[in-house]
């Protein structure tokens, strides 16, 4: 128990703190509050259950770097339990005769939990400590031609990592010497094992004077640290403790993992679209910098860093955080910030490297999206600089002028001219089942029109009543929106919409052989008034086969591994199906390393596919095709045209050594069914 004396220094240092802390978290508050829309709180229970599930799950770290993981699970559910232990500390040093639980079962198992949490926190910072500054592992260095800040360059980032080491280690460690000189003064507690072998082996030989001294000058350090360091919590990565989960709790719902968000164009008032500074991003993306934990795995995901590019979504995270941290005061105070993201959060190469592939937001922790951010850059570059890369015009016409970024003018119908039966449209079979939305690649491109002949000989055979918008079909605007072309976007969405609801396809069902066309109509125009039930081919095909409505041989006997598309796989979380559709064509699947929904990106969204790639060490697809090239399979099998074509392209270049086939394709094939050419 403190004496008089303590007790009232540790209200004084109490109040202080306090007061220090009601400081920095409110400069907090009023940063992020600097950002555009605003944090979500409806369906309150929901969120908190999710902020819940985020901290007890660590944001699901286990999934990678699995040994790490176990040590951070050890130090950040110590960590937190040690909030309810320094809670009991105060009580039992201010509360003459307080014990918490004593001589009950529930007290024996808070000693036990604390004594040996104590023990995981201390053994894990130990490990982080040592992983970072004398094993210097790799994963968390950024490369050196990412543009970080310079005083991240120069040691920022191990500065915090130390600071943050160091108080967690002195707090818990100075905590378990107090509980053993505790032990030491009143006896063994077999409750507290760690603890007692401290006493047993190091204190035994001191006096009851000095064992009293030692119990109080420990409790100090450990009380007095976590008080002292509070306030200092907003300007270090040990925020993400809170932040990650309140990130997941205010985060808006997605209809997909990487759902853009719908621009007012029509609003006079705004005057900025898409992010130029800090002030432009959503609040979200503010919350994004104190949630971020600098762990660099989503840099170690990225297919932009992994082959070579300017490109660390980690860096961007990083460099905002920084940026805020040297600013706070000025920030918060409202002052003028008009410094562009470009001058230090992300090189305007990197901006224009990103895929979209999504696998930096799936794979974070703390529920970041720097990905998103690059959209929000990409639109002020696009909407409000007019700077974007000379090979992106050709796109943005032709879907303006020809509804398509191939900028062909013949018809959309072309593709099913080979086709020995008719393919019907919408005015034909007025009263079709599915539409098949064909897409632009499906319509102009020589390798998808072979995967939309495929599809539309398999819904044929399988009885499917089917019908096609023709030459009324244009592009959907993906890759204008993803290129930040907003207006053009709409622009395409609205003409779809009217299209759309004018065929019936509101109250029917859609099928197409692009993940990008899937996820767009489905998952984006809703925003928009569109509202459709939207399959994915293979989706279809797997159903078809379940049903006994396709009979295939299941002799085909090949080997083959399947590339699993982001906006199929990651963003929308369709795996199963195109895996069964191969499986019922008798093939063997081989996975690669990088599958489901850690695949890695084929190189081609985002829209890259109308640009020439950033300049790196590797092409996007060369990378990708080396690891479906390793697994020995014969058959790299796709779903997206997009990916159908950077697959043929990689393969064309090693002399064609494996089939580049669409899951339609193989299934066709599979049924004996003749599919021209």
């Amino acid at each position: 128990m403190l004496s008089p004396f303590e007790r009232i220094m540790f209200v004084l240092l109490v109040a202080i703190c306090l007061t220090a802390v009601a400081n920095t978290f409110s400069l907090m508050a009023r940063v992020i509050g600097r950002g555009q829309g605003k944090l979500y709180l409806d369906d309150l229970p929901r969120r908190v259950m999710a902020g819940i599930a985020a901290l007890v799950s660590q944001g699901r770290i286990i999934r990678h770097r699995k040994i790490t993981s176990l040590f951070h699970y050890g130090v950040a559910f110590g960590f937190i339990f040690y909030g309810l232990v320094n809670l009991v500390d105060v009580a039992e040093g201010l509360i003459p005769g307080f014990h918490f639980f004593e001589g009950n079962i529930i007290g024996d198992l808070f000693r036990l939990a604390a004594d040996l949490f104590a023990a995981a926190v201390l053994i894990g910072v130990i490990y982080f400590l040592l992983r970072r500054f004398a094993a210097q592992d790799p994963a968390l260095k950024v490369r050196e031609n990412v543009k970080l800040m310079d005083r991240v360059r120069e040691g920022g980032i191990a500065v915090d990592s130390l600071i943050v080491g160091l108080f967690i280690l002195m707090h818990v460690g100075s905590r378990l010497m107090s509980v053993s000189f505790a032990v030491a003064l009143e006896g063994s507690d077999p409750w507290q094992p760690v603890a007692n072998f401290i006493a047993g082996t190091f204190l035994s030989g001191l006096s009851p004077e000095g064992l009293d001294f030692g119990w109080h000058l420990f409790w100090w350090l450990a009380v007095g640290l976590i008080l002292i360091f509070l306030p200092y919590f907003p300007y270090t990565k040990h925020a993400h403790l809170f932040m990650g989960p309140f990130n997941f709790m205010t985060s808006p719902k997605r209809t997909y993992l990487g759902q853009m968000f719908k621009l007012n164009l029509d609003d006079e008032t705004v005057e900025q679209f898409g992010a130029n500074d800090l002030d432009d991003l959503p609040q979200k993306h503010i919350v994004d910098a104190f949630a971020c934990i600098m762990c660099n795995r989503c840099q170690e995901v990225c297919p932009a860093y992994n082959t070579g590019k300017q490109l660390s979504p980690a860096a961007l995270e990083i460099n905002k955080r920084y940026y805020i941290r040297e600013n706070m005061p000025a920030l918060a105070a409202a002052a003028a910030n008009g410094t562009p993201l470009l001058d230090y959060a992300i090189s305007e190469s990197a901006v224009w490297a990103c895929t979209a592939c999504g696998h930096c937001i799936e794979i974070c922790p703390v529920g970041n999206v720097p990905m998103l951010d690059i959209m929000e850059i990409r639109r002020d570059q696009v909407m409000m600089q007019s700077e974007f890369p000379e090979q992106l015009k050709g796109a943005f016409v032709g879907m303006e002028r020809m509804g398509n970024p191939w900028q062909a003018q013949g018809s959309r119908m072309e593709w099913a001219a080979p086709l020995p039966f008719e393919v019907p449209t919408v005015e034909e079979n007025p009263d079709y089942e599915y539409l098949l939305w064909v897409g632009c690649a499906g319509a102009f491109n020589p390798d998808a029109q072979k995967t939309v002949r495929a599809l539309a000989t398999i819904m044929h055979e399988a009885g499917v009543s089917f019908a096609v918008l023709g030459d009324d079909e244009m592009c959907t605007g993906d890759s204008a929106r993803r290129a930040g072309n907003e207006p053009l976007y709409q622009a395409m969405a609205e003409t779809n919409i009217e299209t759309l609801n004018a065929a019936g396809a509101n109250e029917r069902r859609i099928v197409t052989s692009c993940p990008h066309c899937f996820t767009t109509i489905g998952k984006e125009y809703g925003e928009m008034g569109g509202h459709y039930t939207v399959f994915h081919h293979t989706q279809l095909i797997a159903d078809l086969v379940g049903q006994g409505k396709l009979r295939l041989n299941g002799k085909m006997l090949e080997k083959a591994t399947f590339h699993d598309p982001c906006f199929l796989g990651r963003h929308n979380g369709i795996l199963d199906e195109p895996r069964d559709a191969l499986a019922a064509a008798g093939l063997t699947l081989l996975e690669m390393p990088r599958h489901g929904k850690d695949s890695f990106c084929c190189g081609a969204g985002g829209a890259q596919y109308w640009k020439e790639e950033e300049h790196g060490t590797e092409t996007v697809n060369v990378n990708r095709y080396r690891e479906a090239r390793a697994t020995g399979a014969s058959v790299l099998a796709v779903g997206c045209p997009f990916c159908n074509t950077m697959m043929s392209d990689a393969n064309r270049e090693q002399g064609a050594p494996m089939q580049v086939r669409d899951v339609a394709e193989v299934v066709a094939e599979a049924m004996g069914a003749m599919v021209a050419k």
